[in-house]
């Protein structure tokens, strides 16, 4: 597989610029808009590709989704305008195919002429491939290659939070993201690969703030397991599309990964809180439990690890013994995000506060959810603590 196009004909313009960011200087770049691009994007009718496609619509780009078409193309959100999304709905285009159709991908996309890919939903080495196989080599387009990665990536680690040199976890769950991250690196392609941690927002389809939403809406109080100081990270949607945007014909995310997330880290508890007030109820009643006491099968009691995950945005890996009671780590998880903001010009402009109103408004706020409130495992949890019992909301 030849060399791809590198960033051909992009007009950017990197220069460093000086930024004071909570009173501390740092050098970030500051890249100019680049020319039009003829993208395509695997995925882009769930949660992030929903976003980023809108963005990259606004700002001037070809963009074609390639799903399997079983759900609309595009439907309108919270966040457009009605001539917002009449205009975006008139620009994207369409290719129906199923990525798993190794075959049929390379018949579709070959001499297509795509520029620049956005592999949102990829999470095989071998699904990679094909796109490779058809926009790079003898008459090739691709000019970038940027991958949607997770930092569940990196090896559980003593010193926090991860940054992107970190060891990583080849044994993880989310080995296939790292074996794309490998075939990229191998195929000479300039390739960008973001690791998010935990994303939120409106449209969200896991069970993050919705989670905590459902409880606080029922009056309920919100069962975390330890001692709630578990220290995670959070990242909102639009700042991730931003981030991946910021990427596009950039020569400093040339073959570069990238931790994605918020600025600040929270706890569990900090988080329940922040919940209540984003949708402007009551502070909750906070219940801790040792979820080593229960078996809750293949329910869920949380929604994030019980362990502390961070990273320069990062996180460490750690047993999954106690997911089904909570939908979050069980432990530290968290990354920087100092390698994206010196190199990308780019930051968070969401406070987690400031976000989870942003989803709550615009979602959970508004009557939807992608699952109902169930309070089965709250109620495991109460009773065999002696707490009083709730009806189920």
């Amino acid at each position: 597989m030849k060399q791809a196009k590198a960033f051909a004909g992009a007009r950017v313009q990197p220069k460093a610029v000086r930024c004071i960011t909570n009173g501390r200087a740092r050098l970030a770049v500051s890249c100019q808009a680049v020319e039009p691009k003829k993208i395509l994007m695997m995925g882009g009718t769930r949660f992030i590709g929903l976003y980023l496609a809108r963005q990259l619509v606004e700002a001037g780009h070809e963009v074609t989704l390639y799903t399997r078409g079983k759900k609309a193309i595009t439907s309108q959100i919270a966040d457009d305008t009605d001539w917002g999304y009449k205009k975006f709905a008139s620009s994207v285009k369409h290719i129906a195919g199923d990525r798993q159709d190794f075959d049929d991908v390379r018949r579709k996309l070959s001499g297509s002429g795509f520029q620049v890919v956005f592999d949102i939903n990829g999470r095989e080495a071998v699904e990679a491939e094909p796109l490779l196989d058809s926009l790079t080599g003898r008459g090739g387009s691709l000019e970038q290659y940027i991958y949607c990665s997770s930092a569940g990536v990196y090896l559980k680690s003593d010193q926090m939070p991860h940054r992107e040199e970190d060891a990583v976890d080849f044994k993880s769950r989310h080995k296939g993201k790292l074996e794309t991250e490998d075939l990229l690196q191998r195929s000479g392609v300039n390739y960008t690969s973001i690791r998010p941690v935990y994303i939120y927002g409106p449209l969200n389809y896991n069970p993050v703030e919705e989670f905590f939403f459902h409880r606080i809406k029922a009056g309920r109080p919100i069962c975390v397991p330890g001692s709630g100081m578990q220290v995670t990270q959070l990242g909102h949607v639009k700042d991730l599309a931003d981030a991946f945007q910021a990427c596009i014909g950039n020569p400093n995310a040339a073959r570069q990964v990238f931790n994605i997330s918020g600025e600040r880290y929270v706890t569990f508890d900090g988080l329940a809180r922040a919940c209540a007030k984003a949708a402007g109820a009551p502070e909750p009643e906070i219940i801790h439990f040792n979820a080593k006491d229960f078996d809750f099968g293949k329910k869920k009691a949380f929604p994030m690890r019980d362990q502390h995950f961070y990273a320069s945005i990062g996180k460490a890996h750690a047993s999954t013994m106690h997911i089904a009671a909570f939908p979050m780590r069980d432990q530290h998880f968290y990354a920087s995000i100092d390698k994206a903001q010196a190199l990308l010009g780019w930051s968070p402009k969401y406070g987690l506060i400031d976000g989870l109103k942003d989803s709550y408004d615009k979602d959970f706020g508004l009557g939807m959810c992608r699952k109902p409130a169930d309070f089965e495992v709250d109620d495991m949890i109460l009773s065999k603590l002696g707490k009083r019992s709730y009806s189920y909301a």
